[in-house]
């Protein structure tokens, strides 16, 4: 027996999984829309995952240059990645950050969290701004080629603003980054 059940003002009254793979859920669910019509609604679940702005003591930022395979291009972004199982965002970016640009952080500053695609996508992105910084050697995965890009703030700032940077989350990190380092300490 299929049971109904409520998500806001649309009713659900079944979800069939249409593709799964470790990192992507798509899901498309038959539903009553708010007008009370039947319809279909699509969702896609992704791992929950991290970006992190590494900040050196001279003003510095750490990025990520990187070919997108779904953009067909090179992004500048912070470090990101998928949180894994039951791994806390905190430790997975850490992780993150040292497997990507072989830094070490002695101070997290957590910035909250961003869901970068609202209407059909589910995939919370947990921001943190990293400082004291210490630097190695970096161990990306196989399918990893990772450029470092080191520039001031303000320029990553700008780059945002004219569209250079483009990932939804490091957006809203640097410009949260930028918010947060201008607060009375």
């Amino acid at each position: 027996m299929i049971m109904e059940k409520k998500n806001g003002p649309w009713v659900i009254k079944s979800t069939v999984s249409k593709y799964k793979n470790p990192w992507i859920e798509v899901n498309e669910d038959q539903v009553i829309r708010p007008d009370g019509k039947p319809g279909i609604f699509g969702i896609v679940k992704m791992i929950s995952g991290v970006s992190v702005l590494p900040l050196d003591d001279d003003g510095f930022v750490y990025l990520t240059e990187e070919f997108r395979y779904a953009l067909g291009r090179d992004s500048i972004e912070a470090v990101s990645g998928g949180i894994d199982g039951s791994e806390k965002p905190l430790d997975a970016a850490k992780r993150e950050l040292e497997e990507e640009l072989g830094i070490h952080a002695q101070e997290w500053i957590s910035l909250g969290v961003v869901n970068p695609f609202t209407s059909v996508v589910h995939s919370p992105a947990y921001l943190f701004l990293a400082k004291k910084l210490k630097f190695s050697t970096k161990n990306p995965e196989g399918t990893e080629i990772i450029k470092t890009k080191k520039m001031k703030i303000e320029d990553a700032i700008k780059m945002v603003l004219e569209s250079k940077i483009t990932h939804g989350p490091t957006c809203v990190l640097i410009l949260k980054a930028a918010h947060y380092l201008k607060k009375p300490k």
